[in-house]
């Protein structure tokens, strides 16, 4: 639609006035107002975190700095991703598209080459005058500098710059051991010696906080991306140290837990290395996930000091995620890449000026950040953004918003699979017909499949067309 002084007014019969204004009041409705906010955005992301802080209720956690940040806004309880793996859901999140649409779903393509024209969130900042940084990983990108690596991180579009780190020699010292004798490069536990800044994301940090400072003045949206508890499970030894022997306490499925479907979990080489763990394996593997949380809280903390150092809270407005949620020996699987609750769920908080504390137990998607985050700062929402903005339940985080939330996955070239969530319900429905349905009014846990027989014929008819509606 063209702006609205390339409109000419000539004589209207009154339905064409009526008509006209109706155009003028669409345009208006999708035009900030003048004085509207100009916020800056930090945008903090953990990679493979589940809601594993203490504001989360898990009494293992060690999280102080993510729960003073939970306790200045918004925490969403019911977060859900658009695809439980690394790039598909950074994708998702920071375009506004959905995986099944924008045919991002690995994390070997790069998103320009299915979405070239598309405007990232970060890059709609830049084109609205801000200054966008990025550092650590926020688009998914390996630790490897190089072209290709350069060439995921979107510089030049999404951002006017963009970096990752390496640990230093110090940051490399310490003991390492294999969970699978070598089999899998990525399953290895390290107690590494040196600072924070001795870590990479010591140094996402420290390079975030500089930015601030150096962009005081201007308006600015500054990506924080950090790795852990992402594997190889590799963590300053201070935050090992937190987590004495006999601290943390393994799962131990039930044994009425119902059989699933083959491609319920990721299999392959993972499941083959994860059914010869012995138990200290698993306590190993838990424990650095665990001090890998705690050392990205610390990193948090550093960041939020900086805040408010530099007097930033009320000009910003902050977003802190993990990019999907993850399993901690659940059904045997210590990864993502499911459609169960445990993979799907991830933390979300929200800090923006004038936004009161509170908890939101609505169902909400991560597609919903774009919309939310533009309006918030007084930009329009693309078209092409298909989330819906989260701002009503800022004002009132107990009304309802969506019904559902979708989650997509695929099992190679042949299989793919939705998860439907509503708030009593999990359905999930794979491409070669087969289905699970989890009650989690008395199965949380999702250790009971309940799709077969004729008791919940009724409400798997519904969740099915339900789930065709939202495709």
């Amino acid at each position: 639609m063209k702006p609205a002084s390339h409109f000419r007014f000539q004589r209207y019969t009154f339905p064409g006035t009526l008509f006209l204004l109706s155009l003028l009041l669409a345009f208006a409705s999708q035009t900030p107002a003048a004085d509207a906010p100009k916020y800056n955005v930090l945008l903090i992301m953990a990679d493979d975190l589940r809601p594993a802080m203490g504001c989360y209720g898990d009494k293992q956690a060690k999280t102080p700095n993510l729960d003073r940040l939970a306790a200045r806004g918004i925490r969403f309880d019911r977060a859900y991703v658009q695809y439980p793996v690394c790039n598909p859901s950074r994708t998702s999140m920071l375009t506004g598209t959905r995986p099944e649409a924008n045919g991002v779903t690995g994390n070997g393509t790069f998103f320009r080459e299915k979405l070239p024209d598309t405007v990232t969130l970060p890059q709609w900042f830049r084109q609205n005058g801000a200054t966008a940084v990025s550092y650590g990983k926020i688009f998914h990108a390996g630790l490897v500098e190089g072209e290709a690596e350069n060439r995921f991180f979107d510089s030049g579009k999404s951002w006017d710059e963009a970096r990752m780190f390496r640990p230093t020699r110090a940051g490399s010292t310490g003991p390492r051991r294999n969970l699978t004798g070598g089999k899998l490069r990525w399953c290895e536990v390290a107690a590494l010696d040196g600072s924070d800044d001795d870590q990479s994301d010591g140094q996402t940090a420290k390079h975030t906080i500089a930015a601030m400072e150096r962009l005081a003045g201007s308006r600015w949206f500054i990506g924080a991306g950090f790795h852990r508890p992402h594997d190889p499970f590799v963590v300053n030894r201070q935050y090992v140290a937190k987590f004495p022997a006999g601290s943390l306490t393994l799962n131990r499925d039930p044994a009425s837990a119902s059989e699933l479907l083959n491609h319920s979990l990721g299999g392959g080489a993972f499941g083959e290395a994860f059914q010869k763990f012995e138990d200290r394996d698993r306590m190993d593997f838990l424990t650095h996930y665990y001090a890998g949380v705690t050392q990205t809280d610390a990193q948090v903390g550093r960041l939020m000091d900086a805040m408010d150092r530099l007097k930033l809270w009320e000009k910003t407005v902050v977003i802190f995620v993990g990019d999907h949620g993850y399993h901690l020996g659940e059904r045997g699987w210590w990864n993502k890449n499911t459609l169960f609750d445990r993979s799907c769920r991830a933390p979300f908080l929200l800090v923006a000026p004038g936004v009161k504390p509170a908890v939101c137990d609505s169902l909400v998607e991560f597609l919903d950040i774009y919309p939310t985050v533009a309006e918030l700062c007084g930009l329009t929402v693309p078209e092409t953004v298909k989330g819906k903005s989260l701002r009503p339940l800022l004002a009132a985080p107990k009304k309802p918003f969506h019904d559902s939330v979708l989650t997509h996955i695929t099992r190679g070239p042949k299989v793919t699979g939705f998860g439907l969530r509503t708030h009593r319900w999990r359905y999930i429905e794979w491409s070669d017909g087969g289905l699970e349905l989890y009650d989690h009014s008395n199965d949380p846990e999702e250790w009971h499949n309940v799709a077969g027989g004729d008791a919940n014929a009724k409400v798997l008819a519904e969740l099915k067309r339900k789930l065709a509606d939202r495709r």
